[in-house]
């Protein structure tokens, strides 16, 4: 399997984390769950065969999804099949930075998935064409970087509030900072939660949930001695009984579970 990431430069970089591709991908497993980190995520299909989104963890059947999709921020996990050979390329956002290139609010795709035409038209068609056509990963990335800055939305108004608040919280994701960082930007609590969410795609407060519980994955991943009391209440959770209610509400999966089962990649768990 061949696994590639780029990071773009300026000024796409405020909005866009990474690009990533890969092909050939060789999985023992059919399907496998797609852990929430608060951000969209667009991926175009390099192969014919189209990729399943389930309902579950053993639907019988899903939803196909062919050419190219974007995936707004998740309020919990998704289930999406495990397809070996399968070459995709794509784009994780930075929290907020979605808009300004999608060219539409954030709030409005909250937990969904939709085919990239839905979005962009015909265009999403030559975006595929020329990304098939460039002969090299680095070509590609550069097709995909270009289309990404040619798109890319002169910042509204409130955005240096938002990236603000964004940072604010995903150093500090306790719902008590919602109203000291609405206090430091200057904006009431309700219209700090209405522009989080046009922005974003999640209101603070389910926000904070999600990046701490990402923060826990992120200890595990670094191999830190597991001792789940502990962690627990480093990353500011009441106590363990409120640990395990959240990982398992954003997982699906109780946390010696997760630790038993979690793949390659940490937020993606393999099913089957």
């Amino acid at each position: 399997m061949q696994y590639a990431v780029y990071v773009p430069g300026p000024p796409l970089h405020q909005c866009v984390e990474r690009l990533w591709f890969y092909s050939g991908l060789d999985v023992g497993h059919r399907r496998e769950r797609v852990l929430p980190e608060g951000t969209f995520e667009l991926m175009i299909n390099l192969t014919e065969a189209p990729r399943y989104l389930f309902d579950g963890d053993h639907a019988e059947s899903g939803t196909p999804y062919h050419k190219a999709w974007v995936s707004g921020a998740q309020s919990r996990y998704l289930v999406i099949d495990a397809l070996p050979g399968s070459s995709m390329i794509g784009v994780h956002f930075r929290p907020g930075g979605a808009s300004a290139i999608l060219g539409m609010p954030s709030g409005l795709l909250r937990d969904r998935v939709v085919e990239l035409n839905e979005i962009w038209g015909c265009a999403q068609q030559d975006l595929r064409d020329a990304l098939l056509e460039a002969p090299t990963i680095q070509s590609k990335f550069l097709v995909l970087e270009g289309e990404l800055q040619r798109r890319l939305k002169r910042a509204p108004s409130g955005r240096r509030a938002i990236d603000y608040a964004v940072q604010r919280l995903s150093a500090n994701p306790a719902s008590a900072m919602i109203t000291t960082v609405a206090r430091e930007i200057g904006w009431s609590h309700k219209h700090l939660i209405q522009e989080f969410h046009r922005a974003v795609g999640l209101g603070p407060k389910r926000f904070c949930r999600i990046r701490r519980f990402q923060e826990v994955l992120n200890r595990v991943e670094k191999g830190d001695a597991l001792e789940w009391a502990g962690l627990a209440a480093d990353c500011g959770y009441f106590d363990q009984a409120h640990f395990i209610r959240e990982f398992r509400e954003f997982s699906g999966l109780r946390p010696t579970t997760y630790l038993r089962e979690r793949g390659e990649y940490v937020n993606f768990v393999p099913i089957g």
